[in-house]
């Protein structure tokens, strides 16, 4: 016989265990069916865990660097099965956390798979049962999955991505990442910290294609001070696993022998299960088509999150989830993406938002951009981290801020006051005329948009 509920999520990731949480919070009998481990990919295999780890290398480095500031230590070597056991008990914490959350709002939780069989019927297949449920409305949060070419001899073992990556706390000498986007760049400075002679290939003109070009080329100088050979504009033209490593051969005629090859080309949207081929819901470009309601073809069935393509962050999926959620308790809210910071965990940190100069050109649109280098920043300096810079731009016909970069310390961060800025419409002089803090990072902000109108009063 069938359960019923007001709702039912499918998928506890960022998208799904939010979207759930705030379904019960606005008063709906929610059900949230998840396959795996509750949190998905971001807090089990990709942002959480990740961070962890980065969070192990930059101990390591600063321990390294101790010396510049009058501290003595003794010689920093890496500990991998300690910094592992460290990123598994934080991803426990955390995944607990969610557990606690759900039981606190009395959303269901079911261990299993999930398949749409029409609107409003879920069915559930797991180890603990299956079982049928019926719902005034879905949402779908099934994810994604990392790209992986079919030419490409992966095996999880050689020829790994970003999730076995993840539980190898024994590691060859050397490895060769494939893909320069921001899980490649992370992982590439993480291994390049520990020691491992670390090469990276980008396809592309420059390493995290679609940032800003000034911010990519300080990433890039500080990997190759690090170590670690950067090959943009290059292909991969063949993987050849031998024994226990692989040798690739590449578009500029070189061989690279490696212990291990990731590969780090994105993800694509998880649309082949879930029953979302079988039940008709409408795709576009491989991904779950959707409106600003995050409503799908299928009246009553919402998809949110890496489903429905485009930005593929955990962020944007659960502020989606809560639109979704939103709007199957009867409120009208609407997703925007004018405001979505993007951020590259590396050292030193990128990120951004809103639009970039780029854009800004291609659809005509000129620019005030303010620039300020955390060279002129006194706490910056202070810590040791006066390399990079922050950028502000805003619209010149209007003043108004409609996007930001930022290079350096605590970047991810510091661009959220960009962030407010742009989602609030505000005026570049409002920023500008703020008092901040001194001496702090965030006074770069403020500089930035002061050096916009020719009125930084720290910068030449």
């Amino acid at each position: 016989m069938a359960e019923r509920f007001d709702l039912t999520v499918i998928g506890g990731g960022p998208g799904g265990y939010v979207a759930a949480i705030r379904g019960a919070q606005l008063g709906l009998n929610v059900a949230l069916v998840e396959k795996g481990r509750l949190g998905g990919v971001c807090l089990n295999e990709g942002c959480i865990p990740t961070k962890a780890l980065l969070a192990s290398a930059a101990t390591l480095s600063s321990a390294r660097r101790a010396g510049a500031f009058g501290v003595r230590v003794g010689d920093a070597e890496p500990l991998l099965p300690e910094m592992f056991e460290r990123k598994d008990a934080v991803v426990a914490q955390l995944r607990g956390g969610v557990e606690k959350l759900l039981a606190k709002r009395k959303v269901t939780v079911f261990d299993g798979e999930g398949a749409l069989r029409g609107a409003g019927v879920v069915e559930v297949s797991g180890s603990g049962g299956d079982a049928v449920l019926e719902s005034d409305r879905v949402i779908l949060a099934t994810g994604s999955e990392p790209l992986v070419p079919s030419s490409f001899p992966y095996d999880g073992k050689v020829v790994i991505t970003s999730e076995e990556a993840l539980s190898m706390p024994e590691l060859p000498d050397s490895i060769l990442v494939i893909g320069a986007g921001a899980i490649g760049c992370e992982f590439a400075g993480f291994y390049s910290t520990i020691g491992l002679s670390v090469t990276v290939v980008e396809m592309l003109p420059e390493i995290l294609p679609g940032e800003d070009p000034s911010a990519a080329r300080i990433l890039k100088a500080a990997f190759r001070k690090s170590g670690v050979d950067v090959r943009v504009g290059t292909k991969v033209e063949s993987i050849e696993v031998r024994g226990n490593g692989a040798a690739t051969t590449l578009s500029d005629g070189k061989a690279v022998e490696s212990g291990l090859v990731l590969l780090a080309m994105g993800r694509r949207p998880s649309i082949d299960a879930s029953g979302i081929p079988e039940s008709g819901v409408a795709t576009d470009g491989g991904a779950v088509a959707v409106n600003e309601r995050m409503e799908t073809s299928i009246e009553g069935v919402y998809a949110i999150g890496d489903l429905v393509g485009g930005w593929l962050l955990a962020h944007v999926a659960s502020r989606e989830g809560i639109v979704a959620a939103s709007q199957a308790a009867g409120r009208d809210v609407t997703m925007s993406y004018r405001a979505v910071p993007r951020c590259t965990f590396t050292h030193p940190e990128i990120a951004s938002v809103g639009i970039t100069e780029a854009e800004a050109k291609e659809q005509g649109i000129e620019l005030e951009v303010g620039r300020f280098p955390f060279a002129a920043c006194g706490k910056a300096v202070a810590e040791g981290e006066g390399g990079g810079f922050v950028k502000v731009f805003a619209d010149a016909s209007s003043g108004k801020v409609v996007g930001g970069v930022v290079a350096g310390p605590h970047a991810s961060d510091l661009v959220h006051e960009i962030t407010l800025a742009v989602e609030a419409g505000l005026d570049l002089d409002l920023v500008a005329n703020t008092i901040h803090a001194h001496p702090t990072l965030a006074e770069s902000v403020m500089e930035a948009a002061e050096a916009a109108e020719g009125l930084s009063i720290h910068s030449l």
